[in-house]
């Protein structure tokens, strides 16, 4: 089988932008579709045929062009499953680490992440209250390496827990720092409270290890803030006419 690389996914979206951070992280040589997710086209069940969601990435197989899928290649879906695959495809990134404890470290965080904090994240992001990012926030401050043990989620390497994570926070920053929502859900509610919760001295830590993942060179290289800007003004938009 070739190692041939097609990457499915959309600048906006959160789950695509994990993907697309482990390949730049890997150095891997790929080919990246951009798929409008919000009328996907009838290709994309051919790259990914068990739900048609994104990001999705076929592997081998022949090089074909992206809306021709071979059915010789493997199709890979799911955020976290297209991460650990291409920590074990090029294990000397060290996207997860060798030592079994530490590997289960990172897939317990990436589970109090998507179990903890996404949900209320992504409820905030719909106009409900933050106040329960508050414990999100905790939760994953709680599995952060001990001071001096290094800056990343599971000691000193980056790993696919923190290409997780950082999209989250990527686009927390851009909300609370452009005010966007403020007209649909109020300015003390979505945007003021949200800063001054997470904002606390005791969750010292959560911020600058969330804020230090933005500098990463991978998670610039695949950050589109204008994209984004644009597209949760518009969500925001519609929620006003509902």
């Amino acid at each position: 089988m070739s190692n041939q690389i097609t990457h499915y996914g959309n600048k906006i979206s959160v789950f695509a932008q994990r993907t697309n951070i482990a390949l730049h992280e890997v150095n891997a040589q790929y080919t990246h579709c951009e798929v409008d997710f919000e009328n996907k086209p009838e290709w994309l069940f051919k790259a990914n045929p068990a739900t048609a969601q994104i990001p999705a990435i076929t592997y081998g197989g022949p090089v074909v062009p992206f809306d021709q899928p071979s059915p010789e290649s493997a199709k890979i879906t799911e955020s976290i499953v297209i991460l650990e695959f291409l920590a074990d495809l090029f294990p000397s990134s060290d996207l997860l680490p060798a030592d079994p404890v530490e590997r289960a470290q990172v897939r317990f965080f990436i589970s109090t992440l998507d179990t903890k904090f996404w949900p209320v994240m992504l409820a905030w992001m719909r106009g409900a209250p933050p106040n329960d990012m508050v414990d999100g926030a905790k939760a994953l401050q709680a599995l952060l390496s001990q001071e001096g043990k290094g800056p990343y989620a599971v000691g000193d390497k980056f790993t696919i827990a923190d290409a997780a994570f950082a999209p989250m926070w990527a686009r927390f920053r851009l909300i609370t720092e452009r005010d966007i929502g403020v007209e649909a859900f109020g300015k003390e509610q979505h945007i003021s409270s949200a800063i001054r919760l997470l904002g606390v001295p005791e969750l010292a830590k959560f911020r600058a290890y969330a804020n230090r993942l933005l500098e990463r060179p991978s998670v610039k290289a695949t950050w589109y803030p204008e994209d984004c800007n644009e597209y949760l003004t518009r969500k925001a938009a519609r929620f006003i006419k509902k």
